[in-house]
């Protein structure tokens, strides 16, 4: 993972400060791009420890249009609990766990009139869009609704994603993030795009090929500066090889829909120890 080493270096080296909404102060850049070959390993972070369970969990929570935080806790992970308690639910009339149209509701309702399930599912189109009309330039799904965004806690931060099929075969993705932690959130985000990549393909019966991940405002908050330090200290490591399990019938969009962190075997991950950070809320 040289490139994400890449990235802090280039935001140290070439950001400027700013003030931002959480009080914190950051030092960002706008506009940045990297890419990952998914054929020569699967991108996750080695410098530091990434719980890729969390990753999955959290995507496959995304897939299912869910946005109650409370569900994704049975599985337990808590990267949400922060905009979930009855502090931030109560600005908006909903219940504490409920966090409104955010990823889940915006990809599988878009435009819809939260709650109601009256919304257009992007993903479903997505799907039958790449099994009959793989030479397409529309396979994008926007998670950016501007009537929706000032009605949750935490907009959207990763907005759009694009597929591209090349020569009938590979599928390559494309995420255009408008707001990016880099110490915490991207190393989440670049793993998270890799696996939906290798799920999508799977599901269309196609190859994997490029992630590319283009950033609007890339930042480092000033409390992770010691981290990032501590981090890019650490030598990557040789990353690991993703396979599924038992998912040869996972097809189409029921077999997206089906799949479980109990079909991902991430192999040989190894990785330097977790390096904790706070979250700027």
């Amino acid at each position: 993972m040289k490139q994400y080493h890449d990235l802090l270096k280039h935001i140290l080296e070439n950001g400027t400060r700013h003030e931002d909404r959480t009080g914190v102060g950051t030092i960002s850049v706008f506009g940045y791009q990297t890419r990952f070959d998914l054929r020569r390993g699967f991108p996750i972070v080695t410098t530091k420890k990434v719980p890729f369970r969390w990753v999955a969990e959290e995507l496959f929570w995304f897939l299912s249009g869910d946005t109650n935080e409370k569900n994704l806790r049975k599985k337990g992970v808590d990267i949400w609990a922060e905009w979930a308690d009855a502090a931030h639910t109560k600005k908006f009339g909903r219940e504490t766990g409920d966090l409104g149209p955010i990823y889940g509701y915006l990809w599988r309702n878009f435009g819809g009139d939260y709650p109601e399930q009256n919304g257009f599912d992007q993903i479903a189109w997505l799907i039958n869009e790449i099994q009959t009309n793989p030479s397409s330039r529309r396979l994008i799904v926007s998670g950016w609704d501007a009537k929706n965004a000032a009605q949750v806690e935490l907009p959207p931060c990763h907005t759009l994603f694009a597929f591209k099929v090349e020569a009938g075969k590979i599928l390559n993705c494309q995420l255009f993030q408008r707001s990016a932690d880099a110490f915490l959130g991207v190393p989440f985000n670049i793993s998270s795009y890799a696996l939906l990549t290798h799920l999508v393909a799977h599901v269309c019966d196609l190859e994997v090929g490029e992630f590319v991940h283009t950033f609007n405002d890339l930042h480092i908050y000033s409390n992770h500066l010691e981290q990032v330090e501590k981090l890019l200290k650490r030598d990557p490591l040789e990353l690991p090889k993703l396979e599924f399990k038992d998912a040869e019938n996972l097809k189409g969009l029921e077999g997206l829909l089906k799949f479980k962190y109990e079909n991902l075997n991430l192999q040989n991950y190894q990785s330097w120890s977790k390096i904790a950070a706070p979250v700027a809320v």
